[in-house]
């Protein structure tokens, strides 16, 4: 007689069930309600489709619609494999290569058919039918199947159907990894490592859309074939798709580059991609923030630097950042460049330099200069460090996603027995400075990840200091969103990570502050400790903003333009209503500008209802409109910025008003 298998349930109950059986057998044990409801499962906490048989003793847990962030990994990995089946089905000769789940639906890579010689995109005009297609495929509500395949039958399989990219990549899958696939009822079948739900029925056919289609390179190299992309959002009901798309209705309209362009703050273009041409108005708001920010630190005994753009390849070996970062580095010869038409522009012998992609490693340097006590520390490093990161053009995204930008940038070199409460203290900076820009935040804790420096007790113990400084900061809470990230952390150290939450419900991962004790070591820094001896410091790489870029657009899509009046690039307007209040408009624009307020006149012969309309385009706070009746009692009248009413003052309040509201809010 076989040995039953004890199973232990969330609860703590064991059930013993027979070898062979699978977590739907107890899901049908317990009772047919649990047996229809459960879409999956965790074995021993890794996530598994319903029907995989048990080898052995195991906790289980079986996943229910209710545990939507599984249940939405999955929907979204169904929605992609019956994206690729419905575009085969309709599209004959059309080969699939990638597709995963996203943050808030899926894509798949495809290779179009060729027709007469030549491949033919999809577009947009093809998703309707894509659509409808995918709904015949979930209404058949077709068993997806898990099969464990050899490498030498995939290959076959996939090269017998033409299907060359994915031949390609199973063959440099490596020798000792398992290969599934997963097959569509009996009639389709995709390479997959899974999990899946238990049929195709289990989505909601109306909880999904595709939104749009897009060029892509197979495996991200453009120097490979050229895909269509078909990108689509996933969810468990309808009721949640239609939320998203309202969310995505509101973010359109919010868009920082369309509101960057209305307001003329910036603007972007080819010939120097991935860089930000500010315009006046949009660098006062950078001004603003960046002054902000040195009161921030200044306050909090920070010491403000500046270093190199440039840097020797030999320094960014020696950090390791060589090894581990250079395809996203910009290398320059440290030669001058050939000019003879017929020759190489450099010449083999050269060496290399590279702009920094971080401001930390030139930190260590000046750390490194003279010899530094152990009653120096911490020494809190700052700099507005200007950087460039070789970005792909494709993952390129107006001022979000750049490759030159500028970090509020900091670097705390402290004793072992001093990091807790550095990191505690940065926690204290990092929320006075979110709330004053009105933003929630959840702080997550990213874990050592599978490729990294440093030793496992190195990792443990920057682990647990980073841990322990939430914790006495107090936001190792529900409230504060406190998570721990497995894997997520540098190569270099574990981190922790500030993200936002803007107004209309997106988050945006903004601070962080790592504990590092790797790169101290391998640039040689070193401090004399109290026993006279030369020891490590500790290395707390932080940033509240992270780039002053990103966080404009987040700023300008959060507030969808509206601005606070302190940061507003121009607070107030003085409108007049006829010529004759011209001189009274002017007087008062000079009162305004010597109470510190960024103003200014518009004395156009124009109506005053077209005059609204064109400063609440350009998102100007205030309005101030004057007449001749104005003009004669010295008053205004006070148009806010997206309100209907106006309100009748006097010139000297109305000044009073806009000098509070322009105060930053660290000086009120």
């Amino acid at each position: 007689m076989s040995t039953m298998l004890k199973i232990t349930l969330p609860d703590g109950s064991v059930r013993e069930m027979a070898p062979g059986s699978t977590p739907y057998d107890v899901a049908a044990a317990i009772g047919p309600g649990l047996a229809k409801a459960a879409i999956a499962a965790r074995i021993d906490g890794e996530l598994v489709d319903l029907t995989r048989t048990f080898t052995g003793d195991a906790a289980l847990a079986l996943v229910t619609g209710k545990d939507e962030k599984d249940a939405l990994e999955l929907a979204r990995h169904d929605f992609a494999h019956v994206l690729a089946e419905a575009v085969q089905a309709l599209f004959p000769g059309t080969q699939i290569t990638f597709g995963p789940s996203t943050d808030d639906g899926f894509y798949y890579d495809f290779a179009p058919a060729v027709v007469d010689g030549k491949a033919r995109p999809f577009t947009d005009e093809d998703l309707p039918l894509i659509e409808a297609e995918m709904r015949k495929i979930i209404a058949a509500n077709k068993v997806l199947r898990r099969e464990v395949w050899s490498r030498e039958q995939l290959i076959s399989r996939w090269k017998q159907q033409g299907e060359s990219f994915k031949a390609e990549w199973a063959a440099e899958l490596p020798e000792d990894e398992e290969l599934t696939v997963y097959w569509s009822g009996d009639d389709w079948l995709d390479m997959c490592k899974g999990p899946h739900l238990p049929s195709t029925g289990k989505l909601d056919p109306a909880a999904f859309k595709l939104t749009r289609v897009s060029g892509a390179y197979w495996r991200g190299d453009q120097k490979n074939a050229m895909l269509s992309r078909i990108y689509g959002t996933g969810w468990l009901n309808k009721k949640q798709l239609d939320a998203h798309l309202l969310r995505l209705e509101e973010a359109a309209k919010r868009d920082h580059r369309k509101l960057g362009a209305e307001m003329d703050l910036f603007h972007l273009q080819s010939e120097a991609h991935g860089s930000v041409f500010w315009h006046p108005k949009g660098y006062l708001i950078w001004r603003e923030l960046e002054a902000y920010m040195r009161r921030a630190i200044d306050g909090t005994g920070y010491q403000e630097v500046k270093t190199p753009q440039v840097m020797d390849a030999k320094q960014w070996e020696q950090s390791g950042h060589w090894g581990k970062y250079r395809e996203n580095m910009f290398v320059i010869p440290d030669e001058a460049p050939n000019t003879e038409d017929d020759g190489p522009i450099v010449s083999k012998d050269a060496d290399w330099m590279a702009l920094k992609p971080m401001n930390c490693p030139a930190h260590v340097l000046i750390f490194r200069q003279g010899i530094k006590s152990y009653r120096e520390l911490p020494l809190r490093l700052a700099e507005m460090g200007c950087c460039h990161r070789n970005e792909p053009h494709g993952a390129l995204h107006g001022i979000m996603r750049v490759r030159q930008f500028t970090q509020d940038d900091g670097h705390i070199f402290c004793r072992e027995d001093q990091i807790v409460e550095e990191v505690r203290a940065f926690c204290e900076l990092a929320d006075r400075v979110y709330k004053d820009f009105g933003f929630r935040y959840e702080i997550k804790l990213a874990l050592r990840p599978e490729k990294r420096f440093g030793s496992e007790e190195m990792w443990d113990l920057a682990e647990t200091e980073l841990r322990n400084a939430v914790v006495n900061a107090g936001l190792a809470t529900e409230e504060y969103g406190w998570e721990e990230l497995p894997g997520e952390g540098a190569f270099y150290a574990p981190k922790l990570e500030w993200h936002l939450t803007d107004a209309i419900g997106r988050t945006w991962q903004c601070g962080t502050i790592q504990s590092d004790r790797v790169l101290p070591e391998r640039l040689d820094a070193a401090y004399i400790a109290e026993d006279g001896e030369k020891h490590r410091p500790v290395m707390l790489h932080r940033a509240i903003l992270g780039s002053y870029e990103r966080f404009i657009g987040i700023l300008i899509e959060h507030f969808a333009g509206k601005l606070p009046v302190w940061l507003a690039p121009v607070q107030a307007v003085v409108a007049t209503i006829v010529s004759d209040a011209d001189d009274y408009a002017q007087d008062a624009v000079a009162q305004l500008k010597a109470a510190g307020i960024r103003v200014e006149s518009d004395l156009r012969n124009e109506k005053i209802n077209y005059k609204v309309r064109e400063h609440s385009l350009k998102k100007v706070p205030y309005l101030l409109v004057v007449g001749k009746r104005e003009a004669e009692e010295g008053t205004v009248a006070v148009r806010i910025l997206g309100e209907q009413q106006q309100k009748f003052m006097p010139l000297a309040e109305a000044i009073a008003m806009l000098k509070g509201e322009a105060t930053p809010p660290d000086l009120r």
